[in-house]
C-alpha cells in the first residue's frame, strides 16, 4: 500500500518551507505570494494530499523532542525552568529545543514557525499573550501545547501549569498587614499578563479581608523587560502618603526595584517593608536578608514535561488541564512593623 504523502513531502514537492504549506491550509494565518499559494495546491492536487493529513502527522510514532518556547532566559527564574524541563525531559530520554521570544510577540511568531518545522513532538511555552491564531494553527497541525507560568484567556482548551497566583499574592501582602501595615503597595507583571492580574488580585484580596481600602495608586503594573520596576517604585516613593511596605510581584523587575531603592537610599525594612517573587540564593545574602515568595520551578517542569508527554504520547486526559501549585512564603528579616 502506497504511503500517503506528508506535509513535508508537499513541501519538498513545491521547494518551500512547511511553515508555508501550513500558511496555505490555514487562510489568514500567514503571508503567502498568490504564486506561491497556486504551485503549493497544485502540488497538493498532483500528490492526492489531503488538509487532514496535517493533523495526524506529528501524533505517529513516539515523542522524540520537546519545544522549550520562553520569555526571557536573563530572567533567572526562566533560567532556572529551562534546566529544570532539560533535566526532566532527559531522563525520559527526549531532547528539548529551546528558544526565547524576549517579550516579543513578533518573535514568538517567527519562533513558532521554527518549531513547526522542526516537527516537535510538543512545546512548553510561556506565551506573550498574543498570536492567537498561530497558536490555533498549532493544535490544527497536532502539536500539542502546554503553557506554564502564564496563559492565554482565548485559549482556554490548552494545558496550563504555574503557581497559585492569587494566593501567593493574597499571602504576601496579608502578611504586610499582620505587621501593622496599612498602606501597601505592589509591583506586578503587565496587566494584560495572567500573572500580573492574578497576583494584583491576591493582593486585592488580602486587603479586603483585612477590611483595608483599596488605594489605586499603590498597585504598579511594569514590564517583564526594561528599567519599568524602577520607574514604578520611584513613582511609589514619590507619592503624597507613600507606602510603608512593598510586594514585588514583578520577579524580572526584583533586582531593578531594590537597586532603585538602594539608591534612593531608603531603609529596609525600617523605612519600607518589602517582600519579593525570587527565591535566587542571593536573596538570603541581601542585609537584611528578603523575605520571599519561593516558587517551587522543580514542580513547574515537572508536571509541564508529563502533560506535554502524555499529550504526545496520547495519553492525555480529553478535557484541557490546569495545574496550581503552591508557592513558599519565606519569612525572614525585610518585614517589621511600620
Amino acid at each position: 500500500m502506497q504511503k500517503s504523502p506528508t506535509i513535508r513531502d508537499v513541501a519538498h514537492a513545491a521547494g518551500v518551507s512547511v511553515a508555508v504549506v501550513s500558511r496555505v491550509l490555514n487562510p489568514g494565518s500567514g503571508p503567502v505570494a498568490d504564486a506561491t499559494r497556486e504551485r503549493v495546491r497544485n502540488v497538493m492536487q498532483s500528490m492526492g494530499y489531503h488538509p487532514r493529513t496535517a493533523a495526524r502527522e506529528l501524533k505517529h510514532g513516539a515523542p522524540t523532542t520537546l519545544g522549550l518556547l520562553l520569555a526571557d532566559v536573563s530572567n533567572p527564574f526562566f533560567a532556572r525552568l529551562a534546566d529544570q524541563v532539560v533535566q526532566e525531559a532527559h531522563a525520559r530520554g527526549i531532547q528539548v529545543l529551546l528558544m526565547t521570544t524576549q517579550e516579543d510577540d513578533r518573535l514568538e511568531s517567527e519562533r513558532l514557525e521554527t518549531l513547526i518545522e522542526r516537527r516537535v513532538s510538543g512545546i512548553i511555552a510561556t506565551p506573550t499573550g498574543n498570536n492567537l491564531e498561530i497558536w490555533k494553527r498549532l493544535r490544527e497541525l497536532g502539536t500539542d501545547v502546554v503553557f506554564v507560568d502564564r496563559s492565554i484567556p482565548a485559549l482556554p482548551d490548552v494545558d496550563v501549569v504555574s503557581i497559585d497566583n492569587v494566593e501567593s499574592a493574597r499571602s504576601a501582602t496579608a502578611l504586610m498587614v499582620a505587621h501593622g501595615h496599612q498602606r501597601i503597595g505592589i509591583i506586578s507583571g503587565p496587566a494584560h499578563s495572567t500573572t500580573g492580574r492574578d497576583r494584583v488580585g491576591g493582593y486585592r484580596e488580602a486587603l479586603e479581608a483585612a477590611g483595608l481600602a483599596v488605594d489605586e495608586n499603590l498597585i504598579r503594573h511594569a514590564a517583564f523587560r526594561g528599567a519599568a520596576g524602577g520607574d514604578a517604585v520611584t513613582a511609589l516613593l514619590n507619592l503624597d502618603e507613600p507606602p510603608t511596605a512593598l510586594v514585588v510581584a514583578n520577579t524580572a523587575q526584583v533586582t531593578t526595584v531594590l537597586s532603585r531603592l538602594s539608591h534612593a537610599g531608603v531603609s529596609v525594612p525600617h523605612q519600607l517593608s518589602v517582600i519579593v517573587f525570587d527565591d535566587s540564593p542571593w536573596t538570603e545574602l541581601m542585609s537584611p536578608p528578603l523575605t520571599i515568595i519561593r516558587q517551587p520551578v522543580d514542580l513547574l517542569a515537572k508536571h509541564s514535561v508529563q502533560l506535554a508527554l502524555a499529550k504526545a504520547s496520547g495519553k492525555s486526559a480529553d478535557k484541557p488541564t490546569a495545574v496550581r501549585v503552591l508557592a513558599e512564603l519565606v519569612e525572614r528579616s525585610s518585614v517589621s512593623r511600620p
